[in-house]
């Protein structure tokens, strides 16, 4: 009998039952109001324009190219703040978050400033290479970069703190190198908190607006991604087009975000 009651799903407070729904609704009812505007007989007329097929492909491809930028360079840096102590560390991690909290523009800015063509680094890459990142595909995907790495870094940190060791210090006890120890073995057990973190990061750079206007612009074809679409498409008055480049990214992002809700995230 207690063994029963023990297994017996606990009821909620009651308080919370009300407020869950209210925040549900204010969640969802914008998302209803958009599929409720939708000109469903225009849609495939919308959706076949170039404007469309041009921002969702450059959206996908600067997304998933600052996803594998993120993967290559902010892992290394999420054990780096796990594990290894050193002095300013908070400083560092702070300054890790700082694009999650400023406004987009802001780190937009202070990327033109950086590598624009007059930027700390960008006048010296610009005078010896005629590289330029700002008004081009590469500006975004740095854009994006900059501003969603963020979300893996701590999402793989928070993985590699809450891990268990005992598998990497048997390991080390048996003579593998560190290096072997974190392909073989870190990288295996955290490997849903990579995952996770890469689908948030993929996530935000998907919908990046702000750094990318500001650092990359708004040109079709080469740096105007869906968000940017969806902006220009709401000044100019063409609500239509707005509510179609919004349904696709929705789509989209919900294609991705399902699938992997329940295999690596856990939720």
């Amino acid at each position: 009998m207690r063994a029963s009651q023990s297994r017996a799903r606990p009821r909620p407070p009651w308080p919370l039952l009300p407020l869950a729904a209210v925040t549900l609704a204010f969640l969802l009812v914008p998302f209803l109001a958009l599929v409720q505007r939708t000109p469903w007989t225009g849609l495939p007329d919308l959706l076949t324009r170039p404007v469309v097929a041009d921002a969702l492909r450059l959206s996908l491809l600067t997304s998933l190219l600052a996803t594998a930028i993120a993967l290559v360079f902010g892992i290394p840096l999420a054990w780096l703040l796990a594990r290894q102590p050193f002095p300013g560390r908070t400083v560092v991690r702070a300054v890790v978050l700082l694009p999650m909290v400023l406004p987009p523009v802001v780190g937009g800015a202070a990327l033109l400033f950086a590598f624009g063509r007059r930027g700390l680094l960008g006048e010296s890459v610009y005078d010896q290479t005629g590289f330029l990142l700002p008004y081009s595909t590469w500006g975004v995907v740095v854009a994006n970069a900059f501003v969603a790495m963020p979300f893996l870094i701590i999402t793989v940190e928070a993985g590699l703190r809450s891990m268990e060791r005992r598998y990497e210090e048997a390991a080390a006890s048996l003579g593998a190198t560190q290096w072997t120890i974190f392909r073989r073995i870190t990288v295996p057990m955290v490997a849903p908190s990579i995952v996770a973190g890469a689908v948030l990061c993929w996530a935000r750079a998907l919908g990046e607006f702000g750094a990318t206007v500001t650092f990359a612009g708004n040109l079709q074809g080469r740096t105007q991604t869906m968000p940017l679409a969806v902006f220009l498409a709401l000044e100019s008055g063409d609500r239509e087009a707005a509510i179609a480049l919004s349904l696709v990214l929705i789509a989209v992002s919900l294609a991705v975000m399902v699938p992997l809700r329940d295999r690596w995230l856990g939720v």
